[in-house]
């Protein structure tokens, strides 16, 4: 598989792992309405003239996955501005050595995608830090990178900076 993966590992169960991945506020930034937390709900994920992605939940299985389908979505970083619409987000939970492994696919982001390198790295921070972070202390840090890195990296890539 060529989508995009992170994959982590924590000391929690994967109910406490669940819930966490579940409270997308909590650990994502941007502002996101609706709802995130049962089966069929659609959310969206802004960042003002950078960002944005509607999102509807696909598959809900308690301490084992979550599925969102990318119903819309607009880049504007990037020449197809609607690259992540029809990809599909994967989050995975398996009990392994005594721990809770975390996988995050983004499939359907490939590597051949202009989005690829800078999403690949967002994710990382969101899912290997923020999301991380929630699961294993109860707090998120959902805008540490977005604010940081993401918003520079685009304005660089415009020739705003």
């Amino acid at each position: 598989m060529n989508s995009l993966t992170k994959t982590f590992s924590v000391d929690q169960t994967p109910e406490e792992a669940f819930r966490a991945i579940t409270n997308v506020r909590g650990w994502w930034s941007g502002e996101i309405e609706g709802g995130t937390e049962t089966l069929g709900d659609e959310f969206t994920y802004r960042v003002q003239g950078i960002h944005y992605s509607k999102f509807r939940i696909t598959e809900l299985v308690p301490a084992k996955k979550v599925a969102w389908l990318v119903l819309d979505s607009y880049l504007s970083f990037i020449h197809d501005k609607e690259e992540w619409t029809g990809t599909t987000v994967n989050f995975e939970l398996f009990e392994r050595d005594g721990l809770t492994q975390l996988r995050f696919t983004h499939e359907g982001l490939l590597p051949a995608h202009e989005c690829f390198d800078v999403c690949s790295d967002a994710w990382g921070e969101y899912i290997n830090g923020s999301l991380r972070h929630l699961i294993t202390t109860g707090s998120g840090l959902p805008n540490s990178y977005e604010r940081d890195e993401v918003i520079e990296g685009v304005r660089a890539r415009e020739g705003r900076l």
